[in-house]
């Protein structure tokens, strides 16, 4: 085997191993938009070549075509994919790729800043989750949540991460401690300014909703486990975006 040759099966192994290998199953489009995202930003697909077909990643990452052609089309109003038709088309990765974060004057998270964020979220948006569902709710109580939800299941793209905060702190609310609602605001305003520095993603809104949905049943029908768990996906989602987008 030629020299080049057994780089290119070199280059094909690392992408096979680290890379172009089954999803989860809870947070399937975004974890293969982040997939996705690391194959570019490694160069296992340099800018200017093609990604694998449809299909073949369908297959590798153990998702339907739809959810590999919904990531693509993400990545590609994103600035990150360009798809060419004819005999020489498919899915090809920009020459120039877009500039992590969408203010170049404000500096890149690093990924030590990324993890001490979102690491802090899961301890506190979690143990809410888990809080809020052991409680026995007023009427009241039960309302607002219902109402957040509704709200946000509603909400434009302009006011969707708006309404979405509004809803995880109301969350926090609920639980009946004023200190962890400070440190939940606190927190989600640095959530936001990483959230600030990726495109929102309607298949990812859409999926986030349904998340939303599953976290207020579990905590109006008073299931703190099943709570926490819906939360954890949640969060998983999120942390998978940013990562891929950030890192």
């Amino acid at each position: 085997m030629s020299d080049a040759g057994q780089e290119a099966e070199e280059q094909s192994s690392l992408a096979d191993d680290v890379l172009l290998r089954p999803v989860r199953n809870g947070n399937a489009f975004e974890d293969t938009v982040a997939r996705l995202l690391q194959t570019i930003r490694l160069g296992i697909v340099s800018p200017g070549e093609a990604l694998p077909a449809e299909r073949d990643l369908a297959t590798r990452f153990s998702v339907s075509r739809d959810t590999v052609r919904e990531a693509i089309k993400s990545l590609s109003d994103a600035g990150y994919l360009v798809s060419r038709r004819g005999r020489y088309g498919g899915t090809f990765v920009c020459e120039v790729l877009p500039a992590s974060g969408s203010d170049p004057a404000t500096p890149a998270a690093t990924s030590a800043e990324i993890d001490d964020v979102l690491g802090l979220r899961d301890i506190l948006e979690v143990g809410a989750a888990r809080a809020a569902a052991g409680r026995e709710l007023s009427a009241g109580e039960r309302d607002v949540l219902w109402t957040r939800l509704r709200e946000t299941a509603t909400a434009s793209v302009e006011d969707y991460r708006r309404l979405d905060s509004r809803l995880h702190l109301t969350i926090g609310e609920l639980v009946g401690v004023p200190s962890l609602v400070s440190l939940l605001a606190d927190n989600r305003t640095r959530v936001n300014e990483l959230l600030d520095g990726i495109p929102l993603l309607a298949r990812n809104i859409a999926h986030s909703n349904e998340q939303h949905e599953a976290i207020v049943v579990a905590i109006l029908t008073g299931n703190p486990q099943r709570a926490a768990a819906a939360m954890v996906e949640h969060l998983e989602g999120s942390a998978a975006l940013l990562r891929g987008f950030l890192s």
